[in-house]
């Protein structure tokens, strides 16, 4: 089976050398395996993503020397796909609506016994009629997963891991996480596991900070009848500090490197550098 990966950033600032990094090694295990590498821009935040940045992505891709098979797939142009996936499992009774701010979450889960950083569930067992009577009053909420109910339906799970073999998952250290939210049709988890599916990608090549949650992607690839890809998940680059590589912390941009000189070349050797050879998967 040929190999297929795929880059997924949000159009909401410009990239920096950690995205370059996911990038290059997606591409490189494309090639090596003669298969083929696909650009997705995920970009349902209207809020924060932004067209230029957009644009932005696709130049610096373009200049790294990255070839992407096909149209580039963006996500806002799908939303009725991820709306007819949540109801999927809406009618499978998965769902229920939660009313807690994060504030109110955050206190729950610092109080004595309040849990181990999952969703204390506060929502799980409020009435029916109370929930429908705050959402038609327009309270906002968010719609959770019953992740004990789901496991239950798929039993067990597992993923393969590049370079560790097949890897039990256990979605319901997650606890109930949230899939749509009243002004966000979805969240990512639903949304990427649905593009990949879509899209035939046969191999995800990420972040190690996403491992964490492979087993509620492969939940809903077990709920919805999707195809389990197997999984790649790179070291991340770090700054002088050793926190990784964010926007929010202003992280130098492939733009900025590129107009201070840097080369494609010159990307690729920082990275095999701080994070090994991008090619050895």
């Amino acid at each position: 089976m040929s190999i297929v990966t795929r880059f997924a950033p949000s159009p909401t600032g410009y990239l920096h050398l950690g995205h370059a990094a996911s990038a290059l090694t997606g591409f490189a295990a494309a090639r090596a395996g003669q298969g083929d590498f696909l650009l997705r821009i995920e970009d349902i935040d209207a809020g924060r993503c932004r067209p230029a940045f957009t644009e932005a992505i696709i130049e610096d891709l373009t200049w790294l020397g990255l070839v992407w098979r096909g149209e580039v797939r963006r996500q806002s142009d799908h939303l009725a796909d991820y709306a007819a996936a949540l109801d999927r499992l809406a009618a499978m009774d998965l769902f229920y609506p939660c009313f807690c701010t994060r504030a109110e979450i955050a206190a729950a889960m610092s109080a004595p016994h309040g849990g181990d950083g999952r969703y204390p569930g506060t929502c799980r067992t409020l009435d029916p009629a109370i929930a429908t009577a705050r959402i038609a009053q327009g309270d906002a909420y968010a719609l959770r997963l019953r992740t004990d109910r789901a496991v239950r339906r798929t039993g067990a799970l597992r993923f393969h891991e590049a370079g560790e073999g097949w890897i039990s998952a256990d979605p319901a250290a997650l606890g109930d996480v949230v899939l749509a939210r009243k002004d966000a049709l979805c969240s990512y988890h639903l949304c990427v596991t649905h593009d990949d599916a879509a899209q035939g990608v046969t191999l995800v090549t990420r972040g190690q900070d996403l491992r964490a949650v492979t087993p509620i992607h492969v939940l809903l690839q077990h709920l919805l009848g999707w195809p389990t890809p197997a999984y790649a998940h790179h070291p991340l680059l770090t700054d002088h500090s050793g926190r990784r590589l964010a926007k929010r912390d202003r992280a130098a941009t492939l733009r900025e490197m590129r107009q201070a000189g840097a080369t494609p070349a010159g990307i690729v050797k920082i990275i095999s550098c701080r994070i090994g050879d991008i090619t050895s998967l």
